[in-house]
C-alpha cells in the first residue's frame, strides 16, 4: 500500500485526484506494474489508477488474464474499475479508503463480488485507510 500511496502522490502533483495502484505478482513479492490517476494529464476519462495499472501489467505479462495477481489501490474502486478488475481475473483487490459516493467494492455497490458474474476476486479493505483518506482530504482541501 505504501507503493500505491507514492503513486497517488504523483497523481496529486500532476493535478489529478491522488489515487495510486500497483499490481503484485501471484507470490505477492514483485510489483508487475503501477499506475496513478492521469485523467487531467491525458484528458482521458478512463485513465484511473486501477485501469492504467491493469493495462501495464497485462502488457508486461503479455496476457490479459492476471490470474493470481493482486491489485492494491489507495481508494475503493469505482464501477468502471471494478468491472475491469473482474474482467482481468485478478485474484484479490486490496484497498485503503472507502468511497461512500462511488465505491463498487463493498460500500455503495459490490460489483467485484456480484454472484451473477463469472469471476469474483477476494476483497481486503481498510489497509492504511487513514493515510489513504488523509491524502485525498489534503488534496481537496488545498484545491
Amino acid at each position: 500500500m505504501r507503493l500505491a500511496l507514492a503513486e497517488a502522490e504523483l497523481a496529486g502533483q500532476g493535478g489529478d485526484v491522488p489515487v495510486g495502484a500497483v499490481v503484485l505478482s501471484p507470490d505477492g513479492t514483485t510489483v508487475i506494474a503501477a499506475g496513478h490517476n492521469e485523467r487531467e494529464a491525458g484528458g482521458d476519462p478512463t485513465a484511473h489508477a486501477e485501469v492504467l495499472a491493469l493495462r501495464r501489467a497485462a502488457a508486461r505479462l503479455g496476457e490479459w488474464r492476471l490470474t493470481g495477481c493482486t491489485l492494491v489501490v489507495t481508494l475503493e474502486p469505482c464501477t468502471m474499475c471494478a468491472g475491469a478488475l473482474v474482467q482481468s481475473r485478478v485474484d484479490r483487490v486490496v484497498y485503503g479508503a472507502r468511497d461512500e459516493k462511488a465505491g463498487a467494492a463493498g460500500s455503495l455497490w459490490d460489483v467485484v463480488r456480484d454472484r451473477r458474474l463469472n469471476h469474483r476476486p477476494e476483497v481486503v479493505h481498510g489497509v492504511l485507510a487513514e493515510e489513504c483518506s488523509a491524502q485525498l482530504t489534503d488534496f481537496f482541501r488545498h484545491r
